[in-house]
């Protein structure tokens, strides 16, 4: 995958509100610039972090963030329903460790790049976040995100990069060769090499 190096500047003004406001009155967006305000710190030290220390910063918050399981369930396919709920937990488990080290690899430094939350749209199944990526050299790139309301908030369900490739389809055609020759076993043990390739 390519990196997307360099995310994010945080909007002052909510930075003043968000200490008021009580965690109910979050939207959707609201979960997008929280989750960009810890990438853009990390990538802000990320030198110092390495990428060890990126990943052991990101992945309370992925796992907070995303809605680990559904996606899990969906990149998966259907297989999920023949899985034991051990083999489940440890899947979701795994895919959100996974996550962790994407995002740990392609935050990996930080040269004045600006990303804005332009909007959101309410569609069938949620909320769609629309943002911009501006880089250092003014190319704008959309990467907009799903979202849900669930019984703990409103978290990501899937991830559009360019505005239209669903990070969930993706996963789903990469994990289907997996699983076809090693089984869920396979995956969950490849899923958790990346992130402990990068934990160390």
């Amino acid at each position: 995958m390519r990196k997307l190096a360099g995310f994010g500047v945080l909007v002052a003004g909510l930075l003043v509100l968000a200490p008021v406001l009580p965690a109910a009155a979050a939207g959707p967006s609201d979960t997008i610039r929280s989750f960009y305000g810890v990438l853009l710190d990390t990538m802000q030290h990320a030198t110092q972090l390495g990428a060890r220390g990126r990943y052991q910063k990101l992945e309370p918050v992925v796992f907070r963030t995303f809605d680990v399981p559904y996606m899990a369930r969906l990149s998966i396919g259907p297989g999920w329903a023949s899985l034991t709920p051990e083999q489940k937990k440890q899947a979701a488990h795994a895919y959100g460790r996974y996550i962790a080290a994407v995002y740990a690899t392609r935050f990996d430094g930080f040269s004045g790049e600006r990303l804005d939350v332009i909007g959101e749209q309410k569609i069938k199944r949620g909320t769609m976040v629309q943002s911009r990526i501006v880089k250092s050299d003014g190319e704008p790139v959309s990467i907009n995100y799903m979202v849900h309301d669930n019984a703990v908030g409103y978290q990501i369900r899937d991830v559009y990069v360019t505005g239209t490739i669903s990070e969930l389809a993706t996963h789903r055609s990469e994990f289907a060769t997996i699983l076809r020759t090693n089984g869920i076993d396979g995956l969950i043990a490849s899923l958790n090499k990346k992130a402990d390739d990068l934990r160390g």
